[in-house]
């Protein structure tokens, strides 16, 4: 490892504190390291490869598209990309159209640009504000971080676009109060991933959608990484059995080729005209040819598997919540879930938080993610099987129990 992390610091930006593992193959919901070494994968890339690595049909259909036709740019019309256009608008109930792109914070840019053409012409020059969530995360672009509401990774890029207010996540009241003739849009996770899997409280999303639609603005949320499948539905939102206007995606849609898409009804996306947007990449032959295999290998795993190994998985965090104490708490939903530690006393630093978990559960083969300071992302890939998930959890306990993290 010396070597490669010696190479690496001499020709990398030194934007990522890795662990000292460098993975070179993966199957399933298994991935080897660079000396034979295998580990279960219970991160998947942070909730991406949903497929499993390797998946054939992923594989094939990415191996037979760049053997026919790569690259044309969206000068000229790709069959894939419709067909995987027609597909998403299907998924999402119809009346829509999708823009393609390259990665999540591109999808979330695509967004921000429709809400304020949109708003500008259906509310007024002043209406290009955006109203979003504390504790959301969007991007890293300046636009999608000028949306995500955690200042502590924002302020060294200041000043960044204006117009985005942020309110408490979950708060109904909050939401309507911070809405005036300035806004355009309001824009929300349904269950926040970087925060560390936290779900609204009942009702927020459809009260979410009552207000926006009482005050004449859009309603676009962000299903990055809640979409796709990973909360048993294909998007989350549709547990709450609402439609809103526009709908951001990546990560799992390739199950590892880089795409993203922004979804927007009809009349929001006819808002933009030829000119106002573009991408030489986006929705190029190969990755939507990925993501129409991928569709094929997740959407079948949505009648009945996911709810399975969610509750399966669920049950065996829920009694390593118990033995980590009573101030620890379990969030999530589907095969997406946050193990919170319970709050840390300042004062003791000897106290294990999360990336001490996780070193150690890397050390017993099981990959984890530290998403905050005390609580573990936990989002295995969607074909994983009750023996992984039993195995996984013996890891996890081991890992908790080797840090003095629970009884």
């Amino acid at each position: 490892m010396m070597d490669i992390q010696t190479r690496e610091a001499a020709v990398l930006w030194q934007t990522y504190a890795r662990p000292p593992v460098e993975f070179v193959r993966g199957e399933g919901v298994r991935l080897w390291d660079v000396h034979g070494r295998s580990y279960l994968d219970f991160l998947g890339g942070i909730a991406v490869v949903a497929a499993g690595h390797a998946h054939p049909k992923v594989v094939s259909a990415v191996a037979g598209q760049l053997a026919t036709l790569g690259h044309t740019s969206n000068l000229y019309f790709t069959g894939p990309q419709v067909d995987l256009a027609e597909r998403l608008v299907d998924r999402f109930g119809g009346g829509a159209k999708v823009f393609f792109s390259n990665s999540g914070a591109e999808a979330v840019e695509a967004a921000i640009k429709l809400a304020r053409r949109w708003g500008r012409a259906n509310r007024g020059e002043q209406a290009v504000g955006i109203v979003a969530a504390e504790g959301g995360f969007h991007g890293r672009t300046l636009g999608a971080l000028a949306a995500t509401g955690k200042p502590a990774i924002k302020q060294a890029f200041e000043p960044l676009p204006p117009g985005f207010r942020h309110v408490p996540f979950g708060d109904a009241d909050a939401l309507r109060a911070a809405i005036g003739p300035e806004t355009a849009a309001v824009l929300l996770e349904p269950i926040q991933g970087e925060a560390g899997i936290r779900v609204p409280p009942d009702g927020y999303l459809e009260a979410a959608r009552e207000i926006t639609s009482q005050a004449g603005v859009l309603l676009m949320l962000d299903e990055i990484q809640s979409g796709m499948g990973r909360t048993a539905r294909f998007f989350a939102h549709q547990h709450a059995g609402i439609r809103p206007d526009v709908v951001t995606m990546a990560k799992a849609l390739g199950s590892g080729f880089p795409i993203g898409a922004t979804l927007a009804v009809d009349q929001v996306a006819a808002a933009m005209r030829p000119g106002d947007h573009g991408t030489t990449f986006g929705g190029n032959p190969v990755a939507c040819s990925a993501a129409l295999a991928t569709l094929d290998v997740i959407e079948p795993l949505l009648d009945g598997h996911v709810t399975k190994m969610s509750r399966r998985l669920g049950d065996g965090l829920r009694r390593l919540r118990d033995r980590i104490g009573p101030d620890a708490e379990l969030r999530g939903a589907g095969l997406w879930f946050g193990l919170d530690l319970g709050p840390r006393d300042p004062g003791d630093t000897g106290a294990p938080g999360a990336r001490d978990v996780a070193a150690a559960a890397l050390s017993r083969g099981l990959v984890v993610n530290p998403v905050t300071d005390t609580a573990l992302r936990i989002a295995p890939p969607l074909v994983i099987e009750e023996a992984d998930i039993d195995e996984g959890l013996l890891r996890l306990g081991g890992a908790l129990e080797g840090v003095g993290a629970c009884r």
